[in-house]
């Protein structure tokens, strides 16, 4: 994927206002399966940031396999990108 491929997508989601528009433009976009990744994948970066819980328990608790979770567990320490933390110190403000 390039950067040039995403700029557009980028883009549509930047444009929206509300709450609803995004909620009507990711349900447009992706699978409903695709969502619930996503959701998952979100609840496991937020329990992780939490560091109140281990993998095995995070896993329990949403239904990932280990292997989601030590993923998302590298995104959100190691690798160099960022999302993950810079939307998750931003809720805790």
């Amino acid at each position: 994927m390039k950067d040039n491929d995403l700029k557009p997508l980028l883009s549509a989601i930047l444009s929206l206002k509300t709450e609803n528009d995004l909620r009507a433009f990711l349900t447009d976009l992706c699978t409903p399966k695709e969502l619930e990744a996503f959701i998952e994948r979100w609840e496991i970066a937020r329990l992780l940031h939490d560091g109140t819980h281990g993998y095995r328990e995070i896993a329990q608790m949403t239904g990932a396999s280990t292997t989601t979770v030590t993923r998302v567990a590298r995104f959100l320490n190691q690798e160099s990108y960022g999302g993950y933390r810079q939307v998750l110190s931003t809720k805790k403000k």
